[in-house]
């Protein structure tokens, strides 16, 4: 599964490639194959949507739902690529073919963090940030140990201009989790924007400190303390006796 650093703005996770190594164990030798199955194709489908190649996705992502009928990943796979599809092509049927395909995930996984990010986002982009909100509160009342949902709905908040709420949100999904990189990156955007860079600094190299594999982070990290060393040094007062004319 691919993620995204901080608070994504008006995206969603691409398709997952999720291996249910346990059940196969449960289930025995006789249905491994079914089950390799499966995840070749899941794992074909993503790698054709990395391409571009939404259509043979789709087709991998169907036969391995049939091969699992009832596998709410493999309805957020579908899902994630008609809304990407919506976003490239924008065709009004794609999207009620994603929001279908989200809701099936939804009735089988309730707290499925990806697709409940993904009908997020397009509820939004649809015009309906008010049930894209209410979405997400009962996932946080469904699930009150997952810093996942204030995360998202911190988000939307961010998008809609409400920073306070933003950073209320944040701060219930760190009170829940404190070493969630996610939160930590979204709580150093919110403090970089607001023109606190200590705290967005200290923000983002706790983040790092927890995942290295951040890059974009990384940068974010380098330019703010590059920023506060050239600042340090220009605040610095001339050296004893020396005027300012013979510098």
């Amino acid at each position: 599964m691919l993620m995204d650093a901080g608070m994504p703005h008006s995206s969603f996770s691409p398709p997952l490639c999720r291996h249910r190594g346990s059940l196969m164990l449960l289930l025995g030798v006789t249905t491994v194959g079914c089950h390799r199955l499966t995840a070749n194709d899941s794992s074909e489908g993503v790698r054709l949507y990395q391409q571009g190649n939404y259509l043979g996705a789709v087709n991998s992502f169907q036969r391995a739902l049939d091969q699992q009928p009832g596998n709410p990943d493999c309805f957020y796979n579908l899902g994630a690529t008609y809304h990407q599809q919506a976003k490239l092509f924008g065709r009004r049927s794609d999207l009620d073919t994603a929001e279908q395909y989200y809701h099936l995930c939804l009735a089988r996984a309730p707290d499925h963090a990806a697709c409940q990010r993904g009908l997020a986002v397009l509820l939004v982009e649809t015009g309906r940030p008010g049930e894209a909100i209410k979405q997400l509160e009962q996932w946080a009342v469904r699930d009150p140990d997952s810093p996942e949902p204030h995360i998202e709905i911190a988000r939307l908040c961010q998008e809609q201009g409400n920073l306070p709420a933003a950073e209320e949100q944040l701060a219930a999904a760190l009170a829940v989790d404190p070493d969630n990189s996610r939160a930590l990156v979204a709580r150093g955007q919110l403090s970089e924007a607001a023109g606190n860079t200590q705290q967005a600094l200290a923000s983002y190299s706790r983040a790092l400190e927890l995942d290295r594999n951040q890059p974009t982070v990384m940068v974010k990290v380098a330019t703010l303390q590059n920023g506060a060393a050239a600042a340090t040094v220009a605040a610095r007062p001339p050296p004893t006796g020396v005027s300012p004319a013979a510098r």
